[in-house]
């Protein structure tokens, strides 16, 4: 048996599993949110109860956010000392034309996933601190990275390929890439066990729904279609991220701000998104707070101002994503199940109501009662009624799973 580190650091968060390995038994999960901020939290939780729960605390980066999860290791006896962890694995976002499976982190593989931080601003980054950290902390202990590109690429050449220049695809190797493979792959082939289908026999749309999010059509086991492109900022906004839009944008703005092209991507990718539209925050649960606020008896001005602003930028994200439901459906030619995954998919009843009322021409119909019972968090739930001619379910997703299994197979 083994004890193995599954790590996924995303743009504002850094979520981890200890799992025993090849049991495949949990042995303690965790997550450290709003990092970057001055409310940074962390939680520790096993056997389904948390033993670690602290809040309000200032979390500067990535590098102190796995001192948190490795001190806290330690402190709650989990581990007697960091020598029990025998392998870490780690999710990245981008691997480019570079990688098309899981690897063994050697100085080349840094160096690669380093260069390919253009293409994923808010995460690559995060990723080698978060692979340097364990690193320092864990000499000699083998690191794996496992991409989220990988499973998108089955994509064919007329889904990934932009209308621009065919040189810049074969000298520059710009196309569709995709992001949260890890997370589509594993929710599609659990949602199928759960119908009791082969993969292979069905057509699904999984909706990755977080701060960063994406949705993918999974035809036939594979990767049909994705929202992300090049680089996570394509698709529809997110918590900070603009989301697809005009490219001459960029250049108008340029001339009407003076703001150079590396800024006002920079803007794109840190100021957008909920934040940039509601002005107030880039997390769906300030967002859901200050539309209830506002919607109180007693509710300022200011307070049902705010709300409005929250509203729009929750209405502009699932208007988009509602476009890209329906342009999946006609891509597939039909959709058997849709899957609701990640920390907003999985835990936002509001989200998931919003987005189905959208898409009911398709005949989506859920069970609203069952979708606001809070009991259903952390559980595989079926949330399309009798009626609905497209299977609706919350799957909540574990790439660290995922990631365990591949260190295992590629070390010893």
């Amino acid at each position: 048996m083994r004890k193995i580190m599954a790590v996924n650091a995303g743009s504002s968060s850094l979520k981890f599993q200890l799992l025993e390995m090849p049991a495949e038994k949990l042995i303690v999960s965790g997550i450290v949110e709003r990092i970057k901020t001055d409310k940074g939290a962390y939680s520790f939780k096993a056997n389904g109860k948390k033993v670690i729960d602290r809040k309000d605390l200032p979390i500067k980066d990535h590098a102190q956010a796995v001192q948190l999860v490795l001190d806290g290791l330690l402190e709650m006896k989990f581990v007697e000392n960091l020598d029990e962890i025998s392998g870490v694995g780690h999710r990245v976002v981008q691997g480019g034309a570079y990688f098309s499976d899981s690897c063994v982190v050697t100085p080349e593989v840094k160096e690669k996933i380093r260069e390919l931080c253009d293409l994923a601003p808010l995460h690559n980054p995060a990723h080698i601190i978060g692979i340097e950290a364990f690193e320092k902390v864990l000499p000699g202990v083998p690191n794996v990275v496992v991409f989220d590109t990988s499973f998108h690429q089955t994509m064919p050449e007329e889904v990934f390929l932009y209308g621009t220049p065919y040189s810049w695809y074969t000298d520059y190797k710009v196309r569709k890439y995709g992001a949260h493979g890890t997370s589509h792959q594993y929710v599609a082939n659990e949602v199928a066990k759960v119908i009791g289908k082969p993969v292979e026999d069905l057509k699904i749309i999984t909706c990755h729904l977080g701060n960063g999010a994406s949705l993918t059509a999974v035809k036939n086991g594979k990767c049909l279609d994705t929202t992300m492109g090049l680089t996570p900022l394509d698709g529809f906004p997110m918590g900070t991220r603009s989301g697809h839009m005009d490219p001459t944008v960029l250049s108008y703005m340029a001339d009407q701000t003076g703001k150079d092209l590396k800024e006002l991507i920079r803007i794109c990718n840190n100021e957008s998104g909920y934040l940039g539209i509601s002005g107030y925050s880039h997390d769906s649960r300030d967002l859901d707070d200050a539309i209830q606020a506002a919607n109180k008896p007693n509710a300022t001005k200011e307070e049902i101002e705010l709300g409005k602003r929250c509203k729009l930028a929750l209405d502009v994200q699932y208007k988009r994503i509602a476009d890209y439901i329906g342009s999946f459906y006609v891509e597939m030619s039909g959709v058997d199940v849709i899957v609701f995954t990640a920390g907003i998919g999985e835990n936002s009843a509001y989200c998931r109501e919003h987005i189905c009322k959208r898409i009911a021409v398709l005949g989506v119909e859920i069970d609203n009662e069952l979708n606001y019972d809070n009991a259903i968090r952390g559980k595989v739930t079926k949330l399309s009624t009798p009626n609905s001619k497209v299977l609706v379910y919350v799957v909540p997703t574990n790439e660290e799973l995922v990631i365990a299994r591949d260190v295992m197979r590629l070390t010893k």
